[in-house]
């Protein structure tokens, strides 16, 4: 298993990969090949893919804003999970946080996905009760 940075040309593969993932919520804008695209773009060094045998398995994308760290759409095939894929991607994209000086991670997984769940406080992600996630979509298109 190699772990290396995502880059856009990865982007017909992980999509599908996300599209076939229970769990994943996915955004026609912001997941479009240009969406995914600015976001590569903004944040260069903290986007992984997983590949074995140059087939991709596995995904995490995760930006920041200069204080926060924030973990979207991790993924990996259902046939290769279990063989700390997934945790290699986590470890690979913290790494890269604290190289620039991030401090803290975040990220939301919806309340029915029982496996996502299970790998974040596995990995000792800790649920927050005290918060109220708010959402505002600006854009309609954005389905």
């Amino acid at each position: 298993m190699e772990i290396r940075l995502m880059s856009i040309e990865d982007y017909k593969n992980v999509y599908q990969l996300w599209t076939n993932t229970e769990g994943m919520g996915m955004r026609s804008l912001d997941d479009s090949f240009e969406g995914i695209g600015r976001f590569i773009k903004r944040n260069p060094t903290t986007n992984f893919i997983a590949q074995v045998e140059n087939k991709i398995v596995g995904v995490i994308l995760c930006g920041h804003d200069g204080r926060r760290g924030y973990i979207y759409h991790t993924a990996v095939k259902i046939e290769y999970r279990g063989k700390g894929i997934g945790k290699a991607l986590v470890n690979a994209t913290l790494d890269a946080l604290r190289r620039e000086e991030i401090n803290k991670v975040v990220l939301v997984v919806f309340v029915s996905n029982n496996l996502g769940n299970k790998f974040w406080e596995s990995f000792g992600f800790d649920k927050r009760n005290d918060l109220v996630y708010r959402n505002l979509s600006i854009n309609e298109s954005n389905t």
